[in-house]
């Protein structure tokens, strides 16, 4: 195991100014515990790229009369069904839904149905929060 190392960063002003702002109110005195803390959170939403297998949710924000994207969203479930445990349906205002997909399984099938949904017309956000197995 290799020891620690002690480094420094660059925090712009704006950054800085926020970070103070959320640490005071939160009770913590350490920079050096706030910038460990997001570098594990940083590799723990990364890490599942590079493993195996991964479970979690992918949000999808989108405008539903875009074309006949809700039917090609279907689609893609269906060719990714293996994947797929649970859908949530949202209707977030008159133009735009969210989908909440609950996934479990390999991750190259996982890039492979992020990237097909992330081509669609109407597709507003994707946002993966997978953790590995």
């Amino acid at each position: 195991m290799c020891k620690g190392i002690k480094t420094g960063i660059y925090l712009p002003p704006d950054i800085l100014e926020e970070l103070e702002k959320y640490m005071k109110s939160l009770g913590i005195s350490s920079k050096s515990k706030v910038v460990q803390e997001a570098l594990r959170l940083f590799m723990l939403e990364h890490r599942w790229k590079l493993t195996g297998s991964a479970v979690g949710i992918i949000g999808i924000v989108y405008r539903h009369a875009v074309g006949n994207i809700d039917h090609m969203l279907t689609e893609i479930q269906h060719e990714y069904i293996e994947l797929i445990i649970s859908t949530v349906h949202i209707h977030l205002d008159k133009e735009r839904c969210m989908l909440a997909i609950f996934v479990r399984g390999d991750v190259k099938r996982i890039k492979e149905f992020l990237n097909k949904v992330h081509k669609l017309k109407g597709i507003e956000i994707v946002r993966p929060m997978l953790l590995s197995l």
